[in-house]
């Protein structure tokens, strides 16, 4: 049986993390959501790993703080309610990957959605604290009218990120109706 290598933007980026995370590793999940990465993250971080959780929403903290007791992964994460943009209150430490899902929460309300400055704001301090050869990855929701303004702040700014430092790579469905999420991944050169 063959394996599908390009359903989903989600499956994409987890393929991602799981060809960079390993044991020990210091992640970011910069918009826990429903703590699906979250979970996923402090699996692959292992024992002597650590996650930074952010999410503003209460429902996202509970739901995510629920799927780490049910996995018995809470000793491996710090769950912070407080926005990515100000990732730097709270991590001191240089970190191997930070993941974004932007958007709103799914199964949440719709009118609290990512906005392009606090997710601005969170990139460069991101790329500030990014180790060497650390990556970023962000799948950007843009189906909803925030999501259309957040991609195009956000695509302006990587583009404009210097060749010598970073290397940006964008996966984009372009056959797929309903503005499917797309993906971008920043990797640290120097």
């Amino acid at each position: 049986m063959s394996r599908k290598y390009f359903t989903k933007a989600t499956d994409i980026a987890k393929r991602i993390v799981e060809e960079r995370v390993k044991e020990g590793d210091i992640v970011i999940d910069a918009t826990i959501g429903n703590g699906y990465d979250t979970v996923f993250l402090a699996k692959l971080v292992g024992k002597t790993g650590k996650v930074y959780g952010f999410d503003i929403q209460s429902k996202a903290i509970e739901n995510t703080k629920a799927k780490l007791i049910e996995s018995t992964l809470t000793e491996r994460v710090i769950l912070i309610k407080d926005s990515h943009e100000n990732i730097d209150r709270y991590v001191k430490e240089k970190i191997d990957l930070v993941i974004f899902n932007l958007g709103y929460l799914p199964g949440g309300d719709h009118e609290i959605t990512t906005k392009p400055n606090s997710t601005i704001k969170a990139l460069k301090k991101s790329l500030d604290i990014l180790k060497e050869n650390g990556i970023i990855v962000l799948v950007i929701y843009h189906g909803h009218e925030m999501g259309k303004i957040e991609k195009n702040i956000i695509e302006q700014y990587v583009r404009e990120l210097n060749q010598k430092k970073y290397t940006v790579i964008k996966f984009e469905f372009i056959n797929q109706i309903n503005n499917p999420p797309l993906i971008i991944a920043i990797e640290k050169n120097l």
